[in-house]
C-alpha cells in the first residue's frame, strides 16, 4: 500500500486508475478554468499565527453542522457521476464518511440510488436536489429522501443552465456518457477500474432511471437531461420546495450577499457558500474570498457552510476561523475513491483531519469550536475592494 501523506498524493494514483474521461470530469472548470485554480491557490494568501508554550493536550476537531454531530467540521460534498469514479462510489464514499463521523450527502445525479445507499449504510445521509420542472418528479424524489431518512436536503441553486467544460466536450461527457473509439481505448488500459465496474450492476444514474417520466432505460437519459433543469428558477419556487419537503435545507451555490438574505428569506436553515468547485460561472471569485461578506450579511440567521477549493486540513481551518461552521470537500474525496475505493476515502478523511488537527495545535487552540479570526494572518483587501 504507498504511503498517502497529502490528498495530491491521492490524486497522481486517481489520474493512473481512473478513465480519462472521468478523471477530467473531475479535475476541471469551465471556460479558463481561472475560477477553479483560484478556489484553492487563494487558501495559500491567507497566514497562519503560530502559537507557541501553550497546552497542546486533549485536542477536539469535534463540532456540529446542522445539528449532527461531526468529527470535524468536514461533510463529503455532492459529487454527480461518482459511481463511474469506482465501482459503487456513492455506497463506498457513504460508509467512509459515516465510519469517520461525517456527513455524506448523495447527488441527485450519483450512479447509485437513494435506496441503495439507504440499504448499504446505517447513518443517515444528506441528499442533494437540483431545481428541475418536473414536479411530480421533485416531490417522488422528496419524499423517496424521507422515506431513506435523510435529515436534511441541499438544494443547488447554481445549476440552471450549464456552464461549458471544454474537457467535458472534448471528452464526450455528459449524461449518459458518449463513448468514442478514444475514449473506449482508454478505459481499456484501466484494468482494475474496469473489473470493478464489471462486477456491478449499477452503471446508469440510478435516481434517474426508472423514475423520470420518460426515463426507462439510459438511451432515454439524454433527451430528458436536456429538458429537466429549469432556467426560470426564482427565490418563489426555492420557498415550494422547501413546502415540498417540509424539512431541514441547505441552500448551494451562495456568492453574493443578497443571495444570502434572499436564501435566508426563502427557508434555508444553512447555505453553502460555493462556486460549484469554478465548473459555472469562471471569473468568479473563489468561494473563500466571498465568505466574509456573506457572513456579515446573514449574520446568526443560519449556519454558513463553505464549499469549493479544500484540499487540505488547513483550508479546513482557515475556513473555520473565518467563519465558517462546516466544509465541504468533492475533488478530495473523489480522488481518494478513484485511486482506493472506499479505504481511499478513508484515507483522504485521515489526510485532512490530521493536518487540521495539528495546524490548530500549532496555532495555540485544543478545540476547533474556539477557533477565530486571531489565528489568521488576512491581506488587506483579501474579500476585496470592489466598485
Amino acid at each position: 500500500m504507498p504511503v498517502i501523506t497529502e490528498i495530491e498524493d491521492l490524486r497522481r494514483i486517481y489520474k493512473r486508475r481512473v478513465p480519462k474521461m472521468f478523471y477530467d470530469y473531475a479535475e476541471s472548470g469551465s471556460w479558463s478554468e481561472q475560477t477553479f485554480r483560484e478556489n484553492s491557490s487563494d487558501f495559500d494568501k491567507i497566514y497562519l499565527r503560530q502559537r507557541v508554550a501553550v497546552d497542546m493536550d486533549n485536542r477536539s476537531t469535534r463540532s456540529t453542522m446542522l445539528g449532527q454531530d461531526v468529527a470535524m467540521p468536514v461533510a463529503l460534498a455532492p459529487v454527480g457521476l461518482t459511481g463511474m469514479q469506482c465501482a459503487d462510489g456513492e455506497i463506498k464514499a457513504a460508509r467512509a464518511a459515516e465510519k469517520f463521523g461525517v456527513p455524506f450527502t448523495l447527488s441527485t445525479m450519483s450512479i447509485c440510488s437513494i435506496e441503495d445507499v439507504a440499504e448499504n449504510t446505517t447513518a443517515p445521509f444528506w441528499f442533494q436536489v437540483y431545481t428541475l420542472k418536473d414536479d411530480d418528479f421533485m416531490q417522488r424524489l422528496f419524499d423517496r429522501a424521507r422515506a431513506a431518512n435523510c435529515p436534511a436536503i441541499v438544494v443547488t441553486v447554481d445549476l440552471q443552465v450549464l456552464g461549458q467544460r471544454h474537457k467535458d466536450l472534448k471528452n464526450g461527457l455528459s449524461a449518459p456518457p458518449k463513448l468514442t473509439a478514444k475514449s473506449v481505448a482508454n478505459m481499456m488500459t484501466k484494468v482494475q477500474w474496469g473489473l470493478g465496474m464489471l462486477g456491478t450492476k449499477r452503471r446508469f444514474f440510478g435516481n434517474i432511471v426508472g423514475h423520470a417520466k420518460g426515463v426507462k432505460d439510459p438511451s432515454s437519459l439524454h433527451t430528458w437531461t436536456a429538458e429537466a433543469f429549469d432556467p426560470s428558477l426564482d427565490w418563489e419556487r426555492i420557498k415550494q420546495f422547501k413546502k415540498m419537503w417540509n424539512g431541514p435545507m441547505i441552500v448551494k451555490g451562495i456568492m453574493e450577499a443578497e443571495d444570502a438574505r434572499r436564501a435566508v428569506e426563502a427557508g434555508a436553515d444553512a447555505i453553502i457558500v460555493s462556486n460549484h468547485g469554478g465548473r459555472q460561472l469562471d471569473g468568479a471569485l473563489s468561494s473563500i474570498r466571498a465568505l466574509p461578506e456573506i457572513l456579515d450579511a446573514v449574520g446568526d440567521k443560519v449556519e454558513v457552510h463553505l464549499d469549493s477549493g479544500i484540499r487540505s486540513g488547513q483550508d479546513v481551518l482557515k475556513a473555520v476561523a473565518m467563519g465558517a461552521k462546516g466544509t465541504y470537500v468533492g475533488r478530495a474525496f473523489t480522488y481518494g475513491l478513484g485511486a482506493m475505493g472506499e479505504e481511499g476515502v478513508t484515507s483522504a478523511l485521515e489526510v485532512l483531519h490530521k493536518e487540521l488537527d495539528i495546524s490548530m495545535a500549532f496555532c495555540g487552540h485544543r478545540d476547533i469550536q474556539t477557533v477565530d479570526r486571531s489565528i489568521l494572518r488576512i491581506p488587506r483587501g483579501f474579500s476585496g475592494d470592489w466598485e
